[in-house]
């Protein structure tokens, strides 16, 4: 697997309160921003996902950003690696990883 980018993943129930928080302890504004379902920032050559109400988890996790989902998929199961089936999000399709201490989900823009 070739990943293109890793982000943490940071699940909120108050979408437009963590946004304000997280712009105040930063001091930068977001650069993406989806309704309640989604926001991110970039910081130095990272990024930080805040997931509201499209999360995949209650829990803080990885967000690995990678081309060939199918057979990137394909290549885990085989190797006996759990994975999820792939699911079409809004922006994304992704598939999660299971095993792992934290969430961990792959995923490529649509």
């Amino acid at each position: 697997m070739i990943a293109t980018s890793v982000s943490t993943v940071i699940p909120v129930t108050d979408m437009e309160a963590a946004v304000e928080s997280w712009e105040r302890l930063l001091g930068l504004s977001p650069t993406f921003i989806d309704g309640d379902r989604w926001a991110q920032f970039d910081v130095g050559g990272t990024r930080i996902s805040l997931a509201g109400s499209d999360r995949t988890s209650d829990n803080p996790g990885i967000l690995i950003k990678s081309e060939c989902l199918e057979t990137l998929r394909e290549s885990l199961k085989e190797s006996g690696v759990s994975v999820s089936e792939l699911v079409d999000g809004v922006h994304e399709t992704r598939f999660e990883v299971h095993g792992f201490e934290v969430p961990v989900t792959i995923y490529s823009g649509r």
